[in-house]
């Protein structure tokens, strides 16, 4: 089964290095990897480049968008840069952040879930920050999403979802569009993924409203923002997240900003949301 990877790159000379030695002792090797540096000052090309001398299957190119970090449109507009670069065919492909540690069975347990139901469309382990010298689940999600910065797709899901949204929760509505066309989203949760940068960390204040619109271009409708905004803000201990979330939504709205689903797959959205919520409060 043929892979290829795709890892993003914006002034990650601090943990750069530890991505790319965890990939290259990974016990299945891509086909290829393509690194793409996306408008890095630091010394971010100069280990991109130590790694892609000595390892012929790592690719380096260079993108240069604007520096600060806003949220869903500025990473996929990189991983597309690299996806352009592509010159193989592939099976599998991941989406990477540079920011993480990957277990050495990382890509051949992935492969192993991928084998074990054809219609799997999306895997990948779970995201473990580091709190008071140990390492704990990232639970800004449950265990069964496969969070951005660590996410494997089929290649005919890939297709069916019609790739990666250049938006604001791009990482949970190609989860949604691929149970919408029929495919099924497994996470492996022994595979733990040290997260050096905590999500969020970097995100400008400008991106404060960006959940609150990323709920409204999915078609959630008013009551499910709001439960989700509460259930995150919970997450996060963060009240002014709630209302950061509300009021980008209503933003959003009052804008009239473009939807990144059809109305048809909102209404697949709403309903399958509905029915998770009612299903966890055993109704």
């Amino acid at each position: 089964m043929n892979i290829v990877i795709i890892i993003l790159a914006h002034n990650e000379e601090t943990f750069i290095r530890w991505m790319l030695q965890s990939v290259v002792y990974q016990s299945v090797i891509p086909e290829k990897v393509i690194m793409v540096n996306d408008a890095s000052t630091d010394g971010t090309q100069k280990i991109i480049n130590q790694f892609s001398e000595k390892y012929s299957f790592i690719e380096s190119i260079s993108l240069h968008s604007e520096k600060f970090h806003e949220p869903g449109s500025k990473v996929i507009n990189a991983f597309y840069k690299g996806f352009e670069a592509l010159s193989t065919d592939f099976d599998f492909i991941g989406k990477f952040d540079a920011d993480i540690i990957l277990p050495p069975n990382y890509f051949e347990n992935v492969l192993a879930l991928f084998s074990s139901d054809e219609k799997i469309g999306i895997a990948g382990g779970n995201l473990y920050i580091e709190k008071e010298n140990s390492w704990v689940f990232e639970a800004i999600s449950e265990k069964t999403k496969v969070r951005g910065p660590i996410k494997f797709y089929r290649k005919k899901c890939f297709e069916d979802i019609g790739g990666l949204k250049k938006s604001i929760g791009w990482d949970t509505v190609d989860e949604l569009l691929a149970q919408y066309h029929g495919w099924k989203v497994k996470t492996d949760t022994s595979l733990h993924v040290k997260h050096l940068k905590p999500t969020g960390k970097v995100y400008s204040k400008a991106s404060k409203y960006k959940q609150g619109e990323a709920f409204y271009k999915m078609r959630y409708g008013f009551w499910l923002t709001l439960i989700a905004s509460a259930k995150l803000a919970s997450k996060k201990n963060n009240f002014q997240f709630f209302i950061d979330c509300i009021q980008g939504y209503k933003k959003a709205k009052s804008q009239q900003l473009d939807f990144i689903v059809s109305e048809n797959e909102g209404v697949f959205i709403r309903k399958l949301r509905w029915k998770n919520i009612f299903k966890k409060l055993g109704l």
